[in-house]
């Protein structure tokens, strides 16, 4: 008998299935004879209500049947009925058929009206179309629930998960109608921060309050988590999101409401939780005077184009409308990539017609290719961008580190002076701050080189900004957690009192553009880069929030491992953004002014002159010798001649 039924069930799915995979056309026709059966019979009920027996072949039903049918489907069809796609039937086709069957009554109330028919009471030209309306509706509801609904459940034969929807608003309600056609999830309820909804059903399915959300999701079985809330503030987000940090839960969120381009969402709108999620800054609008103050109509070159945050000042320098922008990378690709989004850019009208592009392939250490793009473009604005900044790489290759970071800010500093440049900013770093690698004290000299020519009195404006690890760049710790994630792990870091201070690459160029419209000469600016973050706690919430648990001595069972491999050569357990203490405020709340010490032209001209002969000669550890002196604050290995000269 079960064999009987099995066979039975199988046989109307797949009926079922060919009736949905129906042309469309024909989908149509077929809507259209059932609506034309609906009509007759509401013509049979609408009688039998208003006389109280059933008349189904006589004069005064048929002729109503004949009315009835020959304005229907001109109606409907004009009203654009049967353009609707039923799986995604809703309040809008409601709405239509409701409309349609007023109209239809008008045009029914007239004719019988005006030419009386023995046999049609007038009342029956307003209940046909009230019945008729009432039939259209369920048979709609039912053939949605039918065909898709509860053929989805039933043909899907892998593993459902458990959902709950956080945010019961007007984004939670269309995620949850979304859903109805996504048979590998099950909504199992909503939660919600108010609490008079607390108790409440929306559509049949609870709302929960938010007040002890781990008994909840253990209690309902609930393995994902959909956010909702795409008109919150980021901190607000942030604040949602460690709610679920230590469950392991899987955690999608719908974008910001200005991410949407549409009006609705679906469950195609959600995306992972990013590390932007757990950071809570809400970004400070921009001052419009200070981002267009070194930009606007003028000749602006931004160095290191090609990398992350070169390539992000890129796409904001072009939108504040320079004459013209210079683009110098001396890696070919990475040039060819901003070169043509930039021109793209322009094509779709984000950048304005009248801003001249230019690609310049070139290596800022090498002074003559420094010396003829200064004296081609004679640039107003600079942003130094150029550097290698990944710190093992720099430790093992310490004559390249410094001649690239050193001489190629020396060159471009000299050259902008030399040409007449009006402002020129340095991107610095957290890891110039008291260096314990190569990479952070050639970056401290390179604020040292620029301070000391502002010092001497130069007519160019020249200033730092310093700032922490930018999310997303290349080499950042997020993707590298991600990608092991997704790989089933381990996932690795190098100490588990290791911490970072994060900024998205968006925020921190549209900063350091701010920054360098307050400069006035010689000024180190720091970025407020908010709390730091500890990167075994980031690792162990991306694995929580990816549905995962992780595996340790108090949960050998769990999913992922997260392995400690040591501190890499010069690498910092914390980062420091000042060297001395008490920065002073400007006019922005996210930019604050450094008093650092400086070393005055001429003794720091004297060393780096010193420092050019022995990376030339090869030497590392006079080289090396000379960079401690140059920063007395840094304190990584001297036992440099292991290194390898590039």
């Amino acid at each position: 008998m079960k064999k009987f039924h099995k066979r039975v069930e199988a046989g109307v799915v797949e009926l079922l299935t060919a009736v949905v995979n129906l042309r469309r056309p024909v989908k149509a026709a077929a809507v259209m004879f059932i609506d034309a059966l609906l009509c007759v019979a509401a013509v049979w009920i609408a009688f039998s209500l208003r006389l109280g027996e059933w008349d189904l072949h006589s004069t005064a039903v048929i002729t109503m049947m004949t009315a009835c049918l020959a304005l229907w489907l001109p109606i409907f069809y004009l009203s654009g009925i049967y353009r609707s796609v039923v799986r995604f039937i809703g309040s809008r086709t409601m709405i239509g058929i409701a409309a349609s069957c007023i109209i239809m009554a008008g045009i029914l109330a007239v004719m019988f009206t005006f030419n009386a028919v023995p046999g049609i009471p007038r009342t029956i030209a307003f209940i046909q179309p009230m019945v008729f309306a009432m039939l259209l509706v369920i048979s709609r509801l039912v053939a949605r629930y039918v065909l898709f609904d509860l053929l989805n459940q039933r043909s899907f034969a892998g593993q459902r998960r458990r959902v709950l929807i956080y945010g019961a608003g007007s984004a939670g309600r269309q995620l949850a109608t979304s859903l109805r056609h996504e048979p590998h999830m099950v909504l199992r309820g909503y939660i919600d921060d108010d609490p008079r909804l607390t108790g409440k059903h929306l559509d049949g399915v609870r709302i929960y309050g938010h007040e002890d959300i781990v008994a909840l999701i253990g209690r309902l079985e609930v393995d994902t988590i959909l956010l909702a809330l795409p008109g919150a503030t980021r901190q607000r987000r942030e604040e949602i999101v460690r709610l679920f940090a230590a469950i392991s839960v899987h955690v999608l969120t719908l974008p910001a409401m200005g991410d949407l381009l549409k009006g609705s969402v679906s469950v195609s709108d959600l995306r992972e939780i990013e590390v932007t999620d757990l950071l809570g800054r809400d970004p400070v609008p921009p001052n419009p005077s200070l981002l267009r103050k070194t930009i606007y109509n003028r000749t602006v070159m931004v160095t290191g184009a090609g990398g992350s945050i070169g390539s992000e000042l890129c796409r904001q320098i072009a939108e504040l409308r320079p004459a013209r922008i210079i683009l110098v990378e001396m890696t070919e690709h990475a040039l060819y990539l901003i070169d043509t989004e930039l021109r793209e850019a322009q094509r779709e009208g984000r950048v304005g017609p009248d801003v001249s592009i230019h690609a310049e392939l070139a290596n800022v250490a090498d002074a003559g290719s420094v010396k003829r793009i200064f004296d081609r473009w004679k640039p107003q604005t600079v942003f130094h961008a150029a550097a290698y900044k990944h710190v093992p790489l720099v430790e093992e290759n310490v004559l390249s580190g410094m001649n690239n970071n050193i001489f190629g800010t020396f060159n471009c500093a000299i050259e902008a002076e030399r040409t007449g440049v009006a402002h020129f900013i340095l991107i610095s770093t957290d890891k110039a701050v008291r260096p314990t690698n190569v990479m952070g004290a050639t970056k401290r000299v390179c604020e040292l080189i620029l301070q000391a020519l502002a010092d001497r009195g130069s007519g160019t404006h020249y200033a730092m900004v310093r700032f922490g690890n930018v999310l997303g760049s290349s080499g950042s710790v997020v993707p590298r957690f991600q990608r092991q994630i997704q790989q089933g792990g381990p996932v690795t870091l190098t100490h588990r009192d290791v911490t970072r201070y994060f900024m998205t690459i968006p925020e921190a160029a549209q900063l350091v553009i701010q920054a360098g419209g307050m400069a006035m000469g010689g000024e180190v600016y720091v970025l407020d880069m908010g709390q730091p973050i500890r990167i075994y706690d980031l690792a162990r919430t991306m694995i929580n929030l990816s549905g995962l648990t992780v595996r340790d001595r108090d949960n050998p069972t769990g999913d992922i491992e997260i392995q400690e491999i040591g501190l890499r050569k010069g690498e910092k357990l914390f980062e420091e953004l000042l060297i001395g203490h008490s920065p002073s405020s400007t006019s922005h709340p996210r930019i604050m002014q450094a008093r650092e010490a400086l070393v005055e032209w001429p003794t720091l001209s004297s060393q780096l002159g010193l420092l050019r002969l022995n990376l030339q000669d090869g030497d590392a550890a006079l080289s090396l010798e000379i960079l401690s002196a140059l920063v007395p604050e840094f304190i990584g290995e001297q036992s440099s001649s292991k290194a390898t000269a590039a």
